[in-house]
């Protein structure tokens, strides 16, 4: 996420990462699928794919993704979450930093898959979506992803009010050169239908 003051950092003051794993853990624990994002990924990559998890938070989806044998690296501004990725995998590269300044990080470009999983985009610091936009299509090969989830309504976010619509999001792809391929509802694939309170979106760099 931005450093420019977020919206995840106004909301947890940035030290959410031992109670955000907590909670992911109580929910496998009691039987609760945690590795949707990665399943849905991983079934449109080929093996092997190199994966920038934007806004990677504790880092779930991109040590799954590793264990399906990927290769992941996570970015993320929360310096709490990165702590608990680091502790649950020492060996990836989690990388801190602001996904609106990712090419400040040094990034070898040419990714096949960019996500931004966990309502990333609603949470960015007001004003900074745009750019963050541009940066994740920046690092992408020609033919490469973009994989978003967000909340579309209060139901679906942890705000009282949503942020960003589908409209301005695709707008946003659109100006970075990037190109809807499929929306659906879940993380699941469940068909998208307008108004629906959430959206995974997958947008794609073309080839020249």
């Amino acid at each position: 996420m931005s450093s420019r003051r977020d919206r995840w950092a106004q909301l947890t003051g940035g030290q959410a990462g031992e109670e955000y794993a907590r909670r992911f853990a109580r929910l496998a624990e009691s039987g609760h699928d945690v590795h949707g994002e990665a399943a849905f990924c991983d079934a449109l990559l080929k093996p092997a794919a190199r994966i920038l998890d934007a806004g990677c938070g504790t880092g779930r989806i991109a040590i799954r993704l590793t264990e399906l044998g990927h290769c992941c690296t996570g970015v993320d501004v929360d310096a709490s979450m990165l702590a608990v990725a680091g502790r649950e995998a020492p060996t990836q590269e989690w990388l801190h930093g602001d996904l609106a300044h990712l090419d400040r990080l040094g990034l070898e470009p040419g990714f096949d898959l960019a996500l931004a999983a966990g309502n990333v985009i609603p949470l960015l610091a007001p004003g900074t979506e745009a750019a963050v936009v541009r940066q994740l299509a920046a690092v992408l090969r020609p033919g490469g992803l973009l994989i978003t989830g967000m909340g579309l309504d209060a139901e679906h976010l942890p705000l009282p009010e949503p942020t960003v619509t589908l409209d301005e999001f695709d707008h946003w792809c659109t100006q970075a050169g990037l190109t809807l391929r499929r929306r659906f509802a879940t993380w699941a694939g469940d068909p998208y239908c307008s108004g629906g309170g959430y959206a995974v979106s997958v947008h794609h760099l073309p080839t020249a």
